[in-house]
């Protein structure tokens, strides 16, 4: 069944700045961004997941609200570029806080009940840093006991029973399969598969789990799988400024280089020609709780959400601005999205999100 949005932040003033009327405090929009940044476009005819998308990129950026990224055409030109382009969610959340449960959230379709960034590990167990007495006394108990090694299942089980493939590239890590909770400007709760024993404990699926560093190579090679998950390291995820010595607008430049950087590199793959989309989102932002669409409540209802956030798509069918304002959206109704687009099936909170709750308008 369908579950009715919990929540709807769109504004007047988002719709004016999307439609090219507003600007970044102190900066100008480009008049030339179109032919600076224009992606080339393919006729792609449907594949066999049906959908006509064969491959799908997943880049997960970090702790930005939506009102700080879209709009500010000064430290974020090229995202703005794609927003003003392509697909584009005006209302779209994190599932929580802080930034881990949103990861297991992305590929699993359940925040697993924690509310920490703690390390994998079957004896780790973590009391909750984000929402304090908001919680009930259960909710607080339950997440204060839970292993974080999880047992459920998530979207590499689903496409692997559907004949599919999927690679994680983590930016900065130093090996493939690497089980260490950080290394340098890697950190592993961005790397959310880690957290799941059918993953964590297979040899085979762990060689999935690779360092950035292989995604041009495999790109070049014409190695690409189906679903790819991309995760920035801290210092190009806008979200690293304490280890990585840039100002707070520094960290959103050179976020949207890397965006930018990534983008290009898939769109001249053979994967754009053979049909692709790319999804940019940010786990949460670090300002509001506000979420919808079967995330957790507290004492007295109150929504523990991960507040507001981009969700921007790119389609090689074709270049088209879609914004999608009506509904509310998250992390399970994305994760649903790619179910529907594959005919996966679904799993967890998923399995509540309707047909007409999807983001399948954005994929083209």
């Amino acid at each position: 069944m369908r579950l009715k949005p919990l929540c709807s932040l769109v504004t007047v003033m988002l719709v004016l700045i999307l439609a090219g009327c507003g600007g970044a405090p102190g900066g100008q929009q480009s008049t030339t961004a179109t032919s600076t940044f224009a992606l080339p476009t393919v006729n792609s005819s449907a594949t066999a997941t049906g959908s006509g998308i064969h491959h799908i990129f997943y880049i997960m950026m970090e702790n930005h609200s939506f009102s700080q990224i879209i709009g500010n055409t000064a430290d974020a030109p090229y995202i703005n570029y794609l927003a003003n382009t392509y697909g584009i969610a005006m209302n779209y959340y994190g599932v929580t806080h802080p930034s881990l449960p949103n990861y297991l959230a992305a590929i699993s379709g359940d925040f697993q009940g924690i509310w920490d960034d703690c390390s994998a590990g079957s004896n780790v167990t973590c009391t909750p840093t984000s929402f304090g007495s908001s919680l009930t006394q259960a909710e607080y108990a339950s997440a204060s006991s839970r292993p974080h090694l999880f047992s459920g299942p998530t979207i590499v089980d689903q496409l692997e029973a559907h004949h599919l493939t999927w690679k994680a590239y983590m930016q900065s890590l130093p090996s493939a399969g690497y089980t260490g909770d950080s290394y340098g400007n890697y950190a592993q709760k961005h790397d959310p598969f880690m957290y799941f024993a059918n993953i964590r404990n297979n040899p085979a699926r762990m060689q999935q789990i690779v360092p950035y560093t292989q995604f041009q190579p495999d790109m070049q090679a014409g190695k690409i799988a189906n679903f790819v998950w991309i995760t920035p390291d801290v210092c190009n995820d806008m979200h690293g400024a304490s280890v990585c010595g840039t100002s707070y607008d520094g960290l959103i430049a050179q976020g949207d280089s890397f965006v930018h950087t990534v983008v290009q590199q898939i769109v001249s793959s053979a994967a754009w020609q053979n049909g692709a989309a790319i999804v940019i989102t940010w786990d949460e932002n670090d300002s509001g709780n506000s979420g919808c669409c079967n995330g957790p409540t507290g004492t007295g209802g109150a929504p523990l959400g991960g507040g507001h956030v981009p969700l921007i798509v790119i389609s090689s069918h074709s270049p088209r601005h879609v914004v999608l304002s009506n509904g509310s959206y998250n992390h399970y109704s994305l994760l649903a999205t790619i179910e529907d687009l594959w005919n996966l099936g679904c799993i967890a909170n998923t399995c509540n999100i309707g047909a007409s709750s999807l983001l399948t308008s954005l994929f083209g």
